[in-house]
């Protein structure tokens, strides 16, 4: 495959992760389509040219799509690899990366069930929130951090 071919299908398998994500419905199989999508997706990222922030990215893409799968362990795992992307590489990150970093580990930490470490984090996503220039960009981060019920 080309660079383009892989970036191609990472975009589609993002693409269909969101539609699995969003599903009032699911499945334990569409669960599992669910977190190969956004590992397979990640995959494909990687393989053609991308950034720090497409790597930041598909982590927090698989941290969350652990956390609705009822795995702890892998949403802190890649929630921890996507902060420290976002750190390592403040120069290539869109001023949201900080925040939404931030925001997969307050949801990773609560579906571990660890409230000071899912608050603590939240508070910091609050924080850089506050931070972002776009109004559009903002709303987002803000949405999804009023949906933990924190």
């Amino acid at each position: 495959m080309t660079p383009e071919e892989h970036r191609r299908l990472g975009i589609e398998l993002y693409n269909g992760t969101w539609t699995l994500i969003e599903r009032p419905d699911r499945t334990p199989d569409d669960d599992d389509e669910m977190l190969h999508r956004a590992h397979a997706s990640a995959y494909h990222w990687l393989q053609g040219p991308h950034t720090a922030a497409n790597r930041a990215r598909s982590h927090w893409l698989c941290s969350r799509v652990h956390v609705l799968a009822g795995q702890a362990e892998g949403a802190l795992y890649h929630a921890r690899r996507c902060l420290e992307l976002v750190r390592s590489s403040p120069s290539e990150m869109e001023d949201w990366d900080i925040a939404g970093a931030h925001e997969a580990l307050a949801r990773a930490h609560l579906a571990a069930g660890e409230l000071e470490e899912a608050r603590r984090n939240h508070e910091l996503a609050r924080d850089e929130t506050a931070k972002i220039a776009n109004p559009e960009d903002r709303k987002h981060i803000e949405a999804d951090l009023d949906s933990l019920p924190l």
